[in-house]
């Protein structure tokens, strides 16, 4: 296979092989800009030699010393010789832009005797600057040796002898190179004096920093495999730093911040381009270069034009000026605030440059989620404090006065202050202080723990396994890095990144976003996959309607039962010991569904909405402290200790599988039957007031065939009786199930015997088929990923192999019983892109997330038809 393409032999198709980098600088070779000349070394070379030991040696060392001897033919110059002298950079290349992660080495191929030929074909300062920048990024790239140190020597100098380097003479930048081989000696290093040594341990040395722990942390970060490997670029210099008509730089074809169509960029006269990314010198707006170096200013805007012309996207372009000739060093899509990619797509739109199905594709569903949620001002950003980092949980950004309990959070709201509420993790008992904090943050947990879902499902933002915190509740504080916070203590929260600053941040919220609907509008258009809310009030209803969802995927029930009222009939309920406190309890809860009921029906409106039964076990909703316990006791008229008594025996070993779901449902049927007496109650009302609804009704966790239908013919019994009592013709209704039990999804062809609709709930269907606690996996994930057992957490993206054939059998088995049977997802990753394709491909009707993500999962539903058709295409 081959492992070298030279400049002129690729194009920009084969980023998988040469890298986004190589491939861009064989495209423009191609397209005839003045790049100078060079070669890929493969990604796929990359992987061979970080896979064997003598890779290089056996299979790659002639390859490249045959590159060489062909890149001197074309520039008519030697690198091994003394006249004539070729230099080259050695610059990695990953298939997708990871920038400042992995290494670069300029002006290799000087050594002690090189330089001084080198000086006297140009100029002594010139040449010497080239070979101290050489081995400074060598000693750091190759050995390790961090660049502080250089500088600290340079800075030395500079104090010394009073006057810039560019500035110092013969002698003294030998006494600078003379200082930088005795910081090599310190370190036991040598630096080779062979320009081949050092071409060979460059090319090496980048290869390995495809595995360096910044390049992991990104990897990590932007899902970006890991066995993709980098190219190496091996290229002629030229020289920015080689006189007054001389400069390098960085330029946007577009403003990278707004999108305005208006060249955006920075350029150092006299420099290499390491200094303007370093930030050692101040550069100058990119207009300015139009007074110095006219020619090359008028010739770079003509080559930004065919650029952007050519990729037909904003293009990021760095260049180098020599001695007045302009030469283009690299060009790719430039990166972007989210807004400036809306703006900048819809625009190439507008002037018929993309089409509204390309302009789809440019935009990523995380981009539309920073557009909605609020962020922090990036001006206060830069001088911010960081106190912690963890799981970026749930987006937005926010400040305010550290709370450890829900009853805090509470007491201090209604005072009018901002809380954020930090805990070790949260339970349903915490919602009313979840519901008023301005953010939440937790020490335990992982991305689908409580405080992440729920906090998602309410658009607040939330940072999760926090693991640098120590929350210690008792005491009231939190401790990090030897400082301890106390309650009263300001952070601020910023969801999106999962960082905590010690500070409190102003916050700039997006404001209704026009070009985001028209984007949005045009996703609805292409999409196979509708999308539907997780919700549960009022507030949540009314974003996702707002949102655009096309209807209600997942109202929980559980939550309304923990307002201070309504959790304390709950408790009467559960603990009642004869019929007559059970029935008091019953029906007081009744008005409270029914009054819940009635007003989220009337907001959803014609839209369908998916009401899920009581699903958890009954011991979530008593408490555990001593003081609760008291003072429960005492409203409800009784011992102390027999109302612990009961609640031990309430007990379970593993809730999770034990009574809880369509189980409670059965050996309490007066519990399901109360709430789907409040929704037909309300639904009834509603028609007779003239608006037209249709419940439908889910019930959670079955595993039987005739557990469906013992419930099912329960609740039928009872809406049955109540439209003969109300005298109302039987709207349309429907009474569903929820797939979350791999029993269930094997037996799905016997369970849509009796179920009018399916929704898959991925949560508990990945953790009872992994046997991994959702709320516990935070703990090992990261050493999962570290180590290649997993490559991402299952409760974020779906599980295809395992969860996922689970759900294409039981969509398949269904639709053989059922033809159009509705089917659903009503979990976590309802709202995760890369799960959405799949569902898409597993024939599913819709997804379901929080509010916050409609926006987010209305795009990737657009995006997965329009890659669908695009693989359709290929195909054919």
């Amino acid at each position: 296979m081959k492992q070298i393409y030279h400049f002129n032999e690729g194009n920009t198709t084969m980023k998988d092989l040469l890298g986004g980098k190589g491939a861009n600088l064989a495209e423009m070779t191609q397209l005839g800009l003045p790049v100078p000349a060079g070669f890929t070394i493969t990604t796929t070379a990359c992987m061979q030699f970080l896979q064997q030991d003598d890779y290089f040696e056996q299979s790659l060392k002639e390859e490249v010393l045959k590159a060489i001897y062909r890149l001197e033919t074309e520039t008519g110059k030697s690198f091994l010789a003394d006249s004539s002298i070729l230099l080259v950079s050695v610059r990695s290349g990953a298939k997708f832009s990871m920038p400042g992660m992995m290494d670069t080495i300029l002006n290799l191929g000087l050594n002690d005797k090189k330089v001084r030929d080198f000086a006297r074909l140009t100029t002594p300062s010139f040449a010497y600057d080239c070979y101290r920048r050489l081995m400074q990024m060598f000693g750091d790239v190759v050995y390790g040796i961090s660049k502080e140190q250089f500088d600290q020597i340079l800075q030395k100098f500079e104090t010394t002898f009073d006057k810039a380097p560019s500035y110092f003479s013969l002698a003294e930048q030998q006494e600078v190179i003379k200082a930088y081989k005795q910081l090599f000696d310190k370190q036991h290093k040598n630096f080779p004096q062979d320009p081949l040594e050092q071409l060979f341990t460059a090319i090496k040395a980048v290869f390995q920093s495809w595995n360096n722990e910044r390049a992991q942390v990104y990897r990590n970060l932007h899902d970006i495999p890991f066995d993709l490997g980098t190219a190496v670029n091996v290229q002629s210099m030229v020289f920015g730093n080689s006189g007054e008509k001389s400069a390098t730089g960085v330029a946007f074809t577009r403003n990278p911040a707004t999108g305005e169509k208006k060249l955006f960029g920075e350029f150092l006269p006299n420099a290499q381009g390491e200094d303007v990314v370093a930030g050692i010198r101040t550069p100058q707006t990119i207009d300015k270069l139009k007074q110095l170096l006219s020619v090359a200013y008028s010739d770079f805007i003509d080559y930004a034009k065919i650029l952007e012309d050519h990729y037909k996207d904003m293009q990021d372009i760095e260049f180098t000026i020599e001695n007045g000739k302009l030469y283009i060093l690299q060009t790719r899509s430039g990166k972007r605030t989210a807004q400036a990619a809306l703006n900048i797509a819809l625009d190439l739109v507008d002037d018929g440059t993309i089409t509204k199905k390309e302009a789809l594709l440019r935009i990523t569903p995380t981009m539309v989620e920073q557009l909605i949620h609020p962020i922090f001002d990036p001006a206060e950003l830069k001088s911010a404090k960081v106190l912690a980092k963890g799981l970026p949980a749930s987006p937005g950004a926010a400040s305010g006065q550290i709370v450890f309990t829900a009853e805090r959070a509470k007491e201090l709201h209604e005072e009018g202050k901002k809380v954020i509420l930090v805990r070790q993790e949260t339970s349903p008992e915490d919602i009313e202080g979840m519901v008023v904090s301005e953010a939440i943050v937790t020490s335990r947990g992982g991305m689908t723990s409580h405080a992440a879902v729920v906090a998602r499902g309410m658009g607040t933002c939330c940072v999760a396994g926090c693991e640098e915190l120590i929350v210690n509740e008792t005491t009231q504080t939190v401790t990090c890095k030897g400082q301890t916070l106390i309650e009263g203590s300001t952070i601020s929260v910023d969801g999106t990144t999962g960082t905590i600053y010690q500070a409190e941040l102003k916050t700039v919220r997006p404001t209704d976003n026009q070009n985001l609907q028209r984007l949005l509008n045009w996703a609805d258009k292409e999409a196979k996959l509708m999308v539907r809310a997780n919700a549960e009030n009022i507030q949540d209803l009314s974003a996702a309607i707002n949102f655009g969802a096309s209807g209600i995927g997942l109202a929980r029930t559980e939550h309304m039962f923990f307002g201070e009222k309504r959790i304390l009939e709950m408790r009467r309920l559960i603990l009642a010991e004869d019929e007559t406190s059970f029935e008091v309890a019953l029906q007081r809860l009744l008005d409270f569904q029914q009054d819940d009921f009635y007003h989220m029906l009337q907001t959803v409106g014609e839209k369908p909405m998916v009401i899920r039964l009581l699903d958890p076990p009954m011991h979530e909703f008593l408490p555990t402290d001593p003081q609760t316990i008291q003072q429960l006791a005492k409203q409800l008229e009784k011992a102390p200790e027999q109302i612990t008594k009961q609640i031990a025996q309430l007990h379970e070993t593993n809730p999770m599988l034990g009574h809880r779901g369509c189980r409670l449902g059965i050996t309490e049927a007066r519990i399901y039957q109360m709430q789907v007496k409040a929704i037909f109650t309300s639904a009834i009302k509603l028609t007779q007031a003239g608006y037209s609804v249709k419940p439908e009704i889910m019930i959670p966790l079955v595993a039987e065939e005739k557990e469906l239908i013992e419930v099912k013919n329960s609740l039928l019994r009872t809406i049955k009786n109540l439209f003969e009592a109300s005298n109302v013709e039987p709207f349309p209704f429907e009474i569903g199930t929820m797939i979350e039990l791999p029993r269930a999804c094997m037996t799905a062809d016997r369970l849509a015997k009796h179920a009018d609709f399916f929704s898959f709930g991925t949560n508990d269907l990945t953790q009872m088929t992994y046997g991994f606690s959702r709320d516990d996996i935070g703990k090992f994930l990261p050493i999962y990923k570290e180590k290649g057992i997993l490559t991402q957490d299952p409760f974020q993206t779906l599980d295809q192999a395992g969860v996922g054939k689970l759900i294409q059998t039981a969509v398949k088995k269904a639709r053989q019983t059922n033809p159009n049977m509705m089917i659903g997802v009503c979990g976590e990753v309802g709202g995760d892109p890369n799960s959405i394709s799949f569902f898409q491909q597993a024939c599913v009707d819709y997804v379901s997330c929080s509010a916050y993500r409609i926006p987010a999962a209305r795009l990737a539903c657009g995006q997965a038809a329009l890659n669908d058709c695009r693989i359709a295409e290929i195909a054919l």
